[in-house]
């Protein structure tokens, strides 16, 4: 049931109100991972790979609905859901495979956020690193519950400071039209190509969002009452189909954007292997100001991202381990193998790569009982997914494990 104060507000801005739960969710469609993994796509196979991109963001949106659609109805997070039904050495394996997850997705942001700062004032990666880290635990000061509107509109700024980052090339340089559309015509060039496709699925549809997305909606809307839940239900829903469908079609844009300027400034450019490389041709190619900005999307990616998945690392533990850490110790802890890749001096671009084949790994997991979970009917009611949607998700599952199983046969065969 609507309050009194919320009764008097007009229609449209009660739906506005509503929405922001799925936009910190798609900071993790467009954190430094799918900027490594994108580019390096674009600079290696011009538009090879665009069909992936576009496949991997349809599947996001169905799988982000069906995320917020648990939290809606249940008032349970996904992780809650799974920790009440799961016996106690599940939880335990869940659990370690989830903060596995979690530990390659801080690796890559914390990463993404070092090599900003490098790029733009020469500071080094270690040190860049640790200031991300600081920085990230100082906004997830503001993502509890009584400070959860705040946070929202904080990760939509950094939002929109990446779009403008990684569109700003496109103005400047527009793309070949018929390229972009011959893109879309599914096809692979062999193992790299395979590593590549399973990266961006991986960077694209990401495990910590799907759990993440659930306990957005229960922090921000709470748990449902008994007196009038379907029709809170209802009005909740129509929201977050709302919310869903704009906060992935941007990311989604700029994923798309990323590879197509990357396809057509950099391909056949030596050194566009690498973000630093990429940054520098950018440069060359399409001026310091573009350049710069590009560095400066890459910077808030960093940010946000690394602030969401830590967000979302608290949520899992708590769900499937009834624990909570206090943020701060949890954000210094999850630094720990960030830094450490750096201050080996591992190829930066190289590991955020590598990270998101991890992260692909990790999608099974969450996506399969999301699925069981949200063809419930004892537990969604009225809601359950239909048979078209529970087809389709069954169908993204395989994909994701097939494509995976495919990459496992090729890199071990040579």
């Amino acid at each position: 049931m609507l309050t009194k104060t919320e009764s008097r507000r007009p229609t449209t801005l009660r739906g506005v109100m509503l929405l922001g739960p799925a936009f910190v969710a798609a900071i993790a469609y467009v954190d430094p991972g799918n900027v490594a993994a994108n580019v390096t796509a674009g600079a290696k196979y011009g538009y090879l790979l665009v069909w992936v991109l576009v496949l991997a963001n349809v599947m996001a949106v169905m799988i982000q609905y069906q995320s917020a659609k648990l939290g809606v109805v249940t008032g349970r997070s996904l992780p809650q859901v799974l920790g009440d039904r799961l016996p106690r050495r599940a939880r335990l394996a869940f659990w370690g495979q989830a903060e596995l997850v979690a530990a390659a997705t801080d690796i890559a942001e914390v990463i993404g956020g070092a090599l900003a700062l490098n790029l733009l004032f020469g500071v080094p990666l270690v040190w860049g690193g640790v200031i991300v880290g600081l920085i990230s635990t100082a906004l997830l000061v503001l993502a509890d519950g009584r400070r959860q509107y705040r946070f929202e509109l904080v990760i939509m700024g950094l939002l929109a400071i990446i779009v403008v980052g990684f569109l700003a090339g496109l103005v400047v340089a527009p793309p070949d039209g018929a390229a972009v559309l011959g893109g879309l015509v599914p096809r692979l060039q062999g193992t790299e190509t395979v590593l590549l496709a399973a990266s961006m699925l991986g960077a694209t549809v990401m495990p910590h969002a799907i759990y993440l997305h659930s306990a957005l909606v229960v922090d921000r809307h709470g748990t449902p009452p008994a007196e009038g839940r379907v029709e809170r239900a209802r009005r909740l829903l129509k929201a977050t189909r709302i919310d869903v469908v704009l906060a992935l079609v941007i990311a989604g844009a700029v994923n798309i954007a990323l590879l197509v300027l990357a396809a057509s400034s950099l391909y056949g450019r030596e050194g566009t292997d690498s973000i630093e490389g990429a940054h520098a041709a950018v440069r060359d190619a399409l001026g310091p100001v573009v350049a710069g900005l590009f560095a400066v999307g890459l910077l808030a990616s960093g940010l946000a991202s690394t602030s969401v998945g830590s967000y979302a690392g608290g949520t899992i533990m708590s769900g499937l381990l009834r624990k909570r850490i206090p943020v701060v110790i949890r954000r210094l802890v999850t630094m720990i193998p960030a830094i450490g890749v750096l201050a080996l001096g591992v190829p930066p671009t190289e590991a955020l790569i590598i990270s998101q084949v991890v992260l692909s790994f990790g999608i099974p997991f969450a996506l399969l009982p999301l699925r069981r979970y949200t063809s419930d009917r004892s537990l969604m009611g009225e809601f359950v997914d239909g048979v078209p949607l529970r087809w389709a998700s069954a169908g993204a599952g395989v994909l994701i494990v097939v494509l995976n199983a495919a990459l496992i046969y090729l890199t071990v065969t040579g």
